[in-house]
């Protein structure tokens, strides 16, 4: 125990705790080093690698092969031949026991070959469905590896070809090496997109090695190509015991460079000639199950570092790339990811936004919104551009998407949290501002469909006493989100007399600097946003007829900022362009929804009722 200035008796760290450094994580170093030098790591993959697939190890056919031969000439033998199959093949046929002599002797020509490996190494339909003698989710994660250029090298002992199935759906056409015959002609390692050596050989090839004796000595076209790999490259071993392949293990015993270090998965690094050559190499142990977990493990952490790495995007940058990813069906993730992680910083705002501040004035909400404002100007700017450039709809759940996650965070409970009104509500104007930019481009490209799905079919949830659901356009109905009164006096406005529709106008201006190049003309952008509040004024007008306790529609500036004529001379252009939207069918969104052709007439004059009783209440 020591004591501190105070008094206080404080335990002490025993000194050869205080003295130990904890150790840092293999998989962290060996990211942090594929990350920072792409492509000097190559992988020694083994059995292990495909056996989780389904596919025997090239022993097990051996096995299995002298096991059918023993059921046709002596079945009393099965079990002999089962458990040692080299000594039952050596009784009954008197010769040495390999891969290639039992595959010749069994299949003397390549379509026969092909036909008795068939059920080893390929799929039957079923088997396919089931993912079984496919490539693995470890082939899988290798292939993204080879893609993103951290390997480039992969050495097999596997007869297999799920690698290079799996390489072929990322697009990576791989040179391959299964012969050594076919070293001399190779393109050199450092300028091929991936090379796989397959050093056992491939399961067509009659040259493929297995035995203890074929294991034991490699051709010196191997040896030299390996030794090379062993010499200039990290080395990541994953489903190769080494307890076999004894010619294996001696090139990577002599190999006297140590560039880099070696990597062992725990699952097949545990027998004694891999821990001889951990020891030898002072590699380490990943603590992984197998190579599914280890290469996918491995994947995440690079894409991990690469985000670090990546300066944050501009939000042209990020345009940019959502306009090259849009109309591409390969990018469709690409476009979700980037979109969503701008999603999530929004996200993160409005979940980190006090709920209470000592001294609350307008000033301070003023810079709360400001705030939701900023931190929600990319994530507008991308899906202004995805609505306006995405006309046939493809991507309108991923819109939907962003905007149910938004009212998801502004409306999550902080329990136990001292809470100021005006503040739980200002957390659901970033989601306000996000619809209503897409909105104002949905209502510009004449994409009102979207504009009806995103305030009727997005839910979320509202306490108002008990938790109740309700669609987005009542959720983050302004009157929800802001007050007149605390709006009118913001100080952005200068000290003004204030605005007849406060609401109205600071969205407006707040989603202004979104279109300024899309449509720079003033008074075309005030049009399209009075266009955008009336549509969102009849939305409000029809929730409320279905759900209670929720909001009317809210008369904006399209009403009339200071007066209100109500005969056609005088109607509001936002109105008069929507009525004679040259739309009027029955396939017309709107018209489906204010009752069908018979009733869509009357349901606009009722509503322009409607917004004349608010506006009169508004004006006195």
């Amino acid at each position: 125990m020591v004591t501190t200035p105070g008094g206080a008796a404080v335990r002490q760290q025993p000194s050869w705790r205080r003295h130990m450094s904890n150790p840092l994580s293999p998989l962290a170093m060996l990211a942090t080093s594929m990350q920072a030098q792409p492509g000097v790591y190559a992988l020694l993959l083994g059995s292990g690698v495909s056996t989780s697939a389904g596919v025997p190890t090239g022993w097990g056919v051996v096995t299995e092969l002298v096991r059918r031969v023993a059921a046709v000439e002596d079945p009393a033998s099965i079990e002999d031949a089962a458990s040692d199959p080299e000594k039952w093949w050596h009784d009954h046929h008197g010769e040495h026991l390999g891969y290639s002599s039992l595959l010749e002797a069994l299949a003397p020509t390549p379509a026969t070959r092909q036909g008795l490996l068939a059920d080893f190494f390929e799929p039957s339909d079923e088997e396919r469905e089931q993912r079984i003698k496919t490539p693995s989710r470890g082939h899988l994660a290798i292939a993204e590896l080879v893609k993103r250029g951290s390997v480039k090298v992969i050495v097999t002992t596997n007869f297999d070809r799920l690698m290079e199935q799996a390489l072929d759906a990322v697009g990576i056409a791989p040179q391959v090496i299964a012969r050594p015959e076919a070293v001399n002609g190779m393109k050199p390692l450092a300028h091929a997109p991936a090379t796989v050596i397959k050093v056992h050989g491939d399961y067509l090839d009659l040259g493929s090695r297995n035995t203890p004796a074929e294991l034991d000595q490699y051709p010196e076209e191997w040896v030299t190509l390996l030794a090379r790999v062993f010499d200039e490259y990290g080395l990541v071993v994953s489903g190769w015991s080494a307890e076999w392949d004894t010619a294996l293990v001696r090139l990577i015993e002599s190999t006297p460079n140590r560039r880099y270090p070696l990597y062992w998965d725990a699952r097949s690094g545990k027998g004694a000639n891999a821990q001889k050559l951990i020891a030898a190499r002072s590699g380490q142990i990943i603590p992984a199950a197998g190579a599914d977990e280890l290469f996918n493990e491995l994947s995440s952490a690079l894409e991990a570092l690469d985000r670090l790495a990546e300066p944050p995007l501009t939000t042209a940058m990020a345009v940019t790339r959502l306009k090259r990813y849009l109309p591409d069906p390969v990018r469709r993730i690409d476009l979700h990811d980037l979109v969503m992680e701008a999603t999530d910083k929004v996200g993160e705002g409005v979940k980190n936004q006090p709920l209470s501040i000592d001294g609350l004035d307008a000033a301070i909400l003023q810079e709360v919104l400001e705030a939701h404002r900023e931190q929600s100007r990319q994530l507008c700017a991308l899906l202004v551009a995805g609505v306006w450039h995405d006309l046939d709809g493809a991507h309108d759940r991923l819109w939907m998407d962003v905007l149910e996650r938004l009212i998801e965070a502004g409306t999550t409970r902080r329990l136990g949290v001292p809470v100021q009104q005006v503040l739980e509500q200002a957390r659901l104007y970033s989601a306000l501002l996000v619809h209503t930019a897409v909105g104002v481009a949905a209502t510009r490209r004449g994409r009102d469909p979207l504009l009806i799905k995103l305030a009727t079919e997005v839910m979320g949830t509202v306490d108002m006493g008990t938790r109740i659901r309700l669609p987005a356009c009542q959720i983050i109905h302004p009157y929800r989100v802001l007050d007149k009164e605390s709006v009118n006096a913001l100080p952005r406005w200068n000290g003004g007399s204030g605005w007849t529709y406060p609401l109205s106008h600071l969205l407006k201006a707040d989603v202004r600097a979104i279109f300024e190049d899309l449509i720079p003309e003033a008074s075309d952008y005030e049009d399209t946003f009075h266009g955008y509040e009336y549509r969102m004024s009849l939305l409000h007008e029809n929730t409320n007829a279905t759900y209670s306790g929720v909001y009317h529609a809210m008369p904006g500036e399209y009403v009339g900022e200071r007066a209100w004529s109500w005969d056609d001379r005088n109607v509001p252009l936002a109105e008069i362009a929507f009525r004679d939207a040259g739309q009027r069918n029955s396939d017309w969104p709107w018209v489906r929804l204010l009752g069908g052709e018979a009733g869509y007439d009357q349901a606009l004059i009722d509503h322009r009722g409607v917004l004349e009783n608010f506006k009169y209440h508004n004006m006195r």
